[in-house]
């Protein structure tokens, strides 16, 4: 029996407040509206994004509305769509996407950004074009997060900020080019533009670090360091590419001046995917002067930055990028293909599986900095 225009009642991990371990609830999502989709979510992980504003609500984070269903990287199949949908079709597989593109203002008709603002305002404050959200439970409306909130088995986003795949695409795998692997890989590929031949070092080596250092590799950099307190995801930076790892930790310098000594004079690009002002200053200051570029991938909204105007004097770069850079709807369905065609790696992220009832195991890995992605099957 066909589901669509009626309300489909499933389960859904709810964070009711900020600090709050999510708890898994029986939900209503609405029917789609004009120009929207609602999909069954097949997969989705953990990003950290998720964890920061759960967890630190109130540092460095602009604050979202709770109750909240978050979740904003997945893959899913489309149940129904609403009117004046034209280019989703229930079936199809999709990944939905926190940065919209809608394909006809100004930004997405530049090729300079990736920066569309459609809906922009309403999915910040988490609910939909018409100022509500499509989840409830027991008549009280849940918010949605980023527009999308992954965390329950059927969701409702705008036909804007969705694309399609390709029909054979593992959905348990391509979920993550929602959000981290892209966000990084990108950071390398697409808005630092990594040269062949060039010295790089990437700060952080979470999913988005992983990644950023799979781009420098993809794109032919001769020297990659990867940098993190955690020993335990070097192995991974080395068999995604890179040439070296070091742990701050083991340093009484600081660590921007034991990158300086050790490519005697600095980088030439280097990749901050912490979060934390204080990395990106140190990855800036990593970088050599005349024409050393510093891609910012980490996600921070309201903390500051300290940076000494002469580092930019002397020719440094310091760029800044979301979701790394990528036009949504068009970019994402052909890194599908790259993964698709053995060009792009993506099981190597994902570190383990678990249902959705058993999702706040996955937010205490994070949150330890145990694994990298968590894939939670809904």
């Amino acid at each position: 029996m066909s589901t669509a225009g009626q309300a489909i009642k499933c389960k859904a991990a709810v964070a009711w407040e900020p600090g709050k371990p999510l708890s898994i609830e029986d939900v209503e999502v609405a029917p789609p509206k004009a120009h929207e989709v609602r999909i069954k979510v097949v997969a989705t992980g953990v990003c950290h994004t998720d964890w920061e504003y759960l967890y630190e609500n109130n540092k460095g984070m602009k604050f979202r509305p709770f109750p909240l269903v978050l979740g904003h990287e997945a893959a899913g199949i489309v149940e129904s769509v609403g009117p004046g949908v034209t280019k989703f079709s229930p079936g199809d597989q999709v990944i939905p996407l926190f940065l919209p593109e809608c394909q006809e203002c100004e930004r997405c008709r530049s090729p300079k950004t990736n920066h569309c603002r459609k809906n922009w305002a309403n999915m910040q404050g988490g609910v939909m074009a018409d100022g509500t959200s499509r989840i409830s439970f027991q008549g009280q409306q849940l918010y949605q997060f980023l527009g999308v909130s992954s965390f329950s088995q059927y969701t409702v986003v705008p036909d804007t900020s969705l694309t399609k795949i390709r029909s054979d695409a593992p959905l348990d795998k391509v979920f993550l080019l929602g959000c981290g692997v892209s966000t990084g890989y990108g950071a390398a590929v697409k808005t630092g533009k990594v040269e062949k031949d060039s010295t790089c070092a990437v700060f952080g080596l979470g999913a988005v670090g992983l990644a950023a250092v799979m781009g420098c590799k993809v794109a032919g950099a001769r020297r990659i360091i990867g940098i993190d307190i955690n020993p335990e995801k070097f192995d991974k930076a080395i068999a995604l590419g890179a040439t070296e790892c070091v742990n701050p930790r083991d340093h009484e310098k600081p660590i921007q001046e034991v990158v300086l000594e050790m490519t005697n004079g600095g980088v030439d690009f280097a990749v901050e995917c912490v979060g934390s002002p204080f990395v990106m200053t140190a990855a800036l200051e990593s970088t050599t002067e005349a024409w050393g570029l510093c891609v910012i991938a980490g996600g921070t909204e309201t903390e500051t930055m300290d940076v000494a105007v002469e580092k930019i004097l002397m020719g440094r770069t310091l760029k800044g990028t979301y979701f790394g850079g990528w036009k949504g709807v068009q970019d994402i369905p052909k890194l599908v293909d790259e993964y698709m065609n053995k060009k792009l790696k993506l099981d190597v992220f994902i570190t383990n599986h678990l249902p959705l009832a058993k999702i706040n195991q996955a937010f205490d890995c994070l949150g330890s900095g145990n694994g990298i992605r968590t894939v939670i099957n809904l």
